[in-house]
């Protein structure tokens, strides 16, 4: 079986606030948009996107 090594890091290109959604989106493959308004939604969202942000790594894109 093929396995394809992916990890969750916050999206240095795909970012409003901090990159949790982009990098969340990039690692399911789906469009960030969707990620966003499951944030918008959900009522713990501020509680959870302050941790995500602190705990999940930022990827190291090089401009």
């Amino acid at each position: 079986m093929f396995f394809i090594y992916r990890q969750l890091k916050r999206s240095s290109a795909d970012y409003i606030i901090s990159g949790v959604c982009g990098g969340i989106a990039n690692f399911l493959g789906v469009p960030s948009l969707f990620v966003r308004l499951i944030f918008v939604f959900t009522p713990v969202s501020i509680l959870l996107y302050a941790a995500m942000a602190y705990f999940i790594p930022a990827d190291q894109e090089i401009l």
